[in-house]
């Protein structure tokens, strides 16, 4: 799902083409999951006709500053939202999906649509705000730093990271695997799966690692590698193409396609072994050779190691997962949130199905009377 560098390169797009000029229409769709507390006409009513004065940011949650009386758009991409500035190619996050290669407007999956006036009698611009998974959230609010959910957020490594002093204390008194505590958007907002996993890489620090049992010099490690990660990509808009070659995030996704040989080098010319874990509930990529057990560890991961493609797959769901949980933050849930969760229930339903009826059958005296008693049933 978008992270901190994704969403920081929306809010800076958006206040390229908007800042001092005025919102002369607005488009939307109605969906009662994604315009959370508000309808799409009130939403579109509202922002009608303001001027754009700034756009502003913290972790993962954008909002525009409007002049004038009435509310303040406040947006989440949750796991697939994203901005697509027409006659322009969208910012897909990891990779463009394939159902996605036909040129229209408004896009699939479009909520709503700013039309920005244009300078000097041109036409106006028109971004639209798309979600295909509808795990992002459109609010209005008032005052969006002194309300849910931007109010309840922790430092933002770019913004707002506290100095070592006041970070250390914030880190040793939680009692959970390092990961876990990154993940935590009460603790530092913006962190999500990638941004945390290239952190602990660089600060050679293991995901499971106790936050408590961390040394003063790994959580000053751990304290300068949050920023340098953060700060690196967002200096290159989220354009992972730029992103240094000896960073995880350039290798982790094609491990173990077909075709594909890991090629993270490390600096002392080893081939990294990467392999995948469940830490904190989500997936972690983790290098054998640099992040190992330490203080408060036993030195060995508790997780088995598991196939890239399906450490891929519960990735995925993983953070469908997370932005579900970012999403319902203040919410209270809908009919049509509940039909989601069922949704997802029959889905694990169906593969564990699958999965138990593709084992083989045993073999010996008791599975052979079960046979016989199957076929004298059956007929």
């Amino acid at each position: 799902m978008p992270e901190l560098p994704e969403v920081d390169r929306a809010a800076d797009t958006v206040s390229h083409i908007a800042k001092d000029k005025i919102i002369e229409k607005v488009d939307t769709v109605e969906d009662t999951i994604v315009f959370s507390g508000v309808d799409h006409e009130t939403f579109a009513k509202e922002l009608t006709g303001r001027k754009v004065l700034d756009v502003k940011r913290h972790g993962k949650v954008f909002w525009l500053v409007l002049d004038g009386e009435g509310r303040m758009p406040v947006m989440h991409f949750g796991m697939t939202g994203m901005l697509h500035i027409q006659g322009q190619e969208p910012a897909y996050y990891q990779r463009k999906p394939k159902d996605d290669e036909k040129e229209e407007w408004p896009p699939k999956n479009t909520k709503f649509v700013l039309h920005i006036a244009g300078a000097d009698g041109a036409p106006p611009t028109k971004i639209a705000f798309r979600d295909p998974r509808r795990l992002g959230r459109v609010r209005l609010c008032a005052e969006p730093e002194k309300e849910p959910p931007v109010s309840e957020l922790g430092f933002d490594p770019i913004l707002s990271m506290p100095s070592l002093e006041e970070f250390s204390p914030l880190v040793k008194k939680r009692n959970m695997p390092i990961k876990a505590l990154l993940l935590d958007q009460s603790f530092s907002a913006g962190v999500g799966n990638w941004v945390a996993d290239e952190v602990l890489f660089h600060a050679r620090i293991h995901p499971e690692q106790r936050a408590t049992a961390l040394s003063d010099d790994e959580i000053a490690t751990l304290h300068e590698k949050i920023v340098y990660v953060c700060k690196t990509a967002v200096d290159v808009k989220a354009d992972s193409e730029k992103f240094p070659d000896s960073w995880l995030f350039r290798h982790r996704w094609d491990k173990g396609k077909k075709g594909k040989v890991a090629s993270l080098k490390l600096p002392d010319g080893r081939t990294a072994t990467i392999k995948w874990i469940t830490v904190g509930g989500r997936t972690s990529a983790v290098v054998e050779e640099v992040q190992k057990g330490g203080t408060g560890s036993t030195g060995k991961s508790r997780s088995k190691k598991k196939p890239a493609k399906k450490a891929e797959e519960e990735e995925e769901d993983a953070e469908e997962e997370e932005a579900q949980e970012s999403s319902e933050l203040s919410d209270p849930p809908t009919d049509d949130d509940e039909g989601g969760r069922k949704r997802k229930r029959a889905r694990k339903a169906s593969k564990a199905k699958t999965a138990s009826s593709s084992k083989p059958a045993p073999k010996g005296r008791a599975s052979k009377r079960r046979r016989k008693v199957d076929d004298e049933e059956s007929a």
